[in-house]
């Protein structure tokens, strides 16, 4: 009886600290930046005046999934702001629309020319508060099926992030980062009540583990869970296939907001009421 006291007491030590509207935004892709940006800073005014306090943006959502669109589309920190298009425009929009916009993913060039698989953080101020490059890396051989190995173009990151809002605590982790629990586990241990993964699963892994993967690191530590994607490019099938579905689960386990592979704004509203409806034993 003790123990499981214990544990139930463990598990509902951090809550949301009040309620907030989240946006996912599943973005359109296209071949050249310029025209991915337009259509993202449109979606971020849709997003902002529908009342969203905190967006999430997909994985690469600023580039094709193709490893000479991705070096051509990096940006470095060092850069001009015209240099860095994606992150100026990041930077902007939070500050003017007053809002927390954890941009996706995009192909970070750093100082030594290696390329990072990045997540950017911007608070209502435009200012980055927090970065990850993704650890774990893609590389998967199913023979007849698919063949990719992300590290023939990234270096994998190393540490683990979270960051502060006055919503909650929020750990950052990117796509193929969703396979592995103990990076998520940790993040709750340490406080985080929101965990957010921009991730583009394949044509061939996301109809079985995508939403399988998000819900169990959802229930597993009793926390919200949330996963964009950029939406599927249809219009050339020789250009990485991204599974879309982006989606919420709750602390329970529950598909809060989902949706298909096409551009669209989802919308929930992460609540205390939802985290003390979770009061189970748990090992996070």
């Amino acid at each position: 009886g003790d123990v499981y006291k214990r544990q139930v007491r463990k598990s509902i030590i951090s809550m949301i600290k009040k309620t907030f509207k989240l946006a996912l935004l599943q973005t359109r892709l296209a071949a050249q930046k310029s025209e991915i940006l337009n259509h993202v800073k449109e979606a971020i005014g849709q997003a902002a005046k529908n009342g969203a306090q905190f967006l999430v943006l997909g994985e690469t959502f600023n580039s094709f999934y193709v490893k000479d669109h991705l070096y051509k589309n990096a940006e470095s920190l060092s850069d001009p702001a015209d240099k860095k298009p994606t992150i100026t425009l990041m930077s902007d929009l939070a500050k003017s629309h007053q809002i927390y916009i954890v941009a996706g993913t995009i192909p970070e060039r750093a100082p030594d020319n290696r390329l990072f698989n990045t997540c950017f953080v911007f608070n209502p101020k435009g200012e980055i508060i927090a970065s990850y490059r993704k650890t774990h890396l893609f590389d998967i051989d199913i023979p007849g099926k698919i063949t990719y190995k992300e590290s023939e173009t990234f270096a994998p990151g190393e540490d683990i992030t979270m960051f502060d809002t006055e919503f909650c605590k929020v750990g950052l982790g990117i796509c193929y980062d969703l396979r592995f629990p103990d990076q998520a586990m940790i993040m709750a241990r340490k406080g985080c009540q929101l965990l957010v993964y921009p991730g583009n699963f394949s044509m061939t892994t996301g109809g079985l583990h995508w939403e399988l993967l998000n819900r169990a690191r959802a229930l597993d530590n009793q926390v919200y869970f949330a996963a964009a994607a950029a939406a599927r490019y249809v219009e050339d099938t020789s250009v990485y296939q991204s599974w879309g579905h982006s989606m919420v689960v709750d602390p329970m386990g529950k598909v809060a907001a989902s949706t298909e592979y096409n551009p669209c704004l989802l919308y929930t509203s992460p609540s205390p009421r939802d985290r003390q409806k979770s009061r189970m034993p748990s090992s996070a």
